[in-house]
């Protein structure tokens, strides 16, 4: 009897250099983002929980992974010493579920590439008095997002002001298939409208949203997502029954009922689009009714295209983050994207043992 060669399925993983690991920490926090979107955590958790890790992070000035237990000890007890007990709460809890997601996910590659071994920094010794058990909720779904905007075109057919409706719907419908942010709809000029741009036109964004005080940063937003034919509807069949003048500088795309002396025509407020939006989710998507907002339309926005196969880079230059964290903010995916991932990793590795078996 001879002894088989045993080889293992793992492939070897020399030490990384700053760079690589500074990449590989960034991977961890994005696909950390993702799996905690599959769970159905809520969007302003997912949120709030990756600010308390930018702030450890920021404080700790090494990877989170190398956090012992001292080391929470020093920041919960003098860094957050006047903080309020909430906040220690939330920041432990965000804590919690990162070396969580470690154990399951990382433990043998972190050891493999450190020879750290995972340990949470918070038990029982120094955990906050209140709960830090994570807290979830589903977030909107695709079919959910097609119930709201299809009775809302309904209410097009019959309601008694159809061209502010009209425009109301066309803002919200465009947070949801470009990311538009409501200010910016507002800021957008007809000849902001750049059909000759791209495959299917472009929106030249000139008020976009700057970060650090600076001021608007300009971006163009391509019509994708089918806003191409619903703006050309909205231009061709509604823009003209407002008091506006298309051949005057300055004529909002989106006009007020109102009139303006020049004749270019008043913006509207973005507090009507907000109204607009709400009563649109109580009648026909009641489950969210207080809770889906402009904003929450561009998460949406930001999570079809990623599940589409979007490059988070391109969904960054769409939304026109400065930080491609923020991005990864707004992107949960429905689905079953995170355990199609791990079916496919469990099907390679199958296909290696039987290549072995032989």
């Amino acid at each position: 009897m001879t002894l088989a060669v045993v080889r293992s399925l793992r492939e070897p993983r020399g030490p990384m250099s700053d760079e690589e690991l500074a990449d590989f920490e960034l991977d961890v926090l994005a696909e950390l983002v993702l799996a905690r979107a599959a769970s159905g955590a809520k969007d302003g958790t997912i949120r709030a929980d990756t600010t308390h890790l930018e702030q450890v992070r920021a404080w700790f000035g090494r990877p989170l992974w190398e956090l012992e237990p001292r080391d929470a000890d020093r920041y919960l007890g003098t860094v957050l010493r006047r903080a309020s007990h909430s906040t220690r709460a939330a920041r432990a809890r965000a804590l919690v579920t990162y070396f969580d997601f470690l154990e399951v996910r990382y433990k043998v590659v972190l050891h493999e590439i450190t020879g750290r071994v995972v340990e949470c920094p918070i038990d029982e010794m120094n955990r906050p008095a209140m709960s830090v058990d994570t807290m979830i909720r589903i977030p909107p779904t695709e079919a959910e997002m097609e119930q709201l905007f299809t009775g809302w075109r309904e209410d097009l057919i019959s309601c008694r002001k159809f061209a502010p409706n009209a425009r109301n719907y066309m803002v919200s419908r465009l947070s949801a298939d470009v990311g538009l942010r409501i200010n910016e709809a507002r800021m957008l000029d007809l000849d902001d409208v750049r059909w000759e741009l791209g495959r299917f036109g472009k929106l030249d964004v000139r008020h976009g949203k700057g970060s650090n005080r600076k001021g608007p940063k300009q971006r163009l937003v391509p019509l994708i997502n089918g806003a191409d034919s619903a703006l050309t509807w909205f231009i061709e069949d509604v823009w003209a029954q407002f008091d506006a003048d298309h051949t005057l500088p300055g004529a909002p795309l989106f006009p007020s009922e109102r009139r303006r002396e020049d004749g270019a025509g008043a913006r509207w407020d973005t507090s009507v689009a907000r109204r607009a939006l709400g009563a649109a989710v109580d009648r026909h998507l009641p489950s969210w009714s207080g809770r889906l907002s402009p904003h929450v339309l561009r998460h949406y926005c930001a999570s079809q295209l990623y599940l589409s196969g979007v490059d988070i880079l391109a969904i960054q230059e769409l939304l026109g983050h400065s930080w491609i964290a923020t991005t990864m903010r707004y992107v949960h995916p429905h689905g079953t994207r995170v355990e199609d991932a791990i079916t496919v990793g469990h099907e390679r590795a199958a296909q290696r043992w039987e290549g072995l078996n032989r």
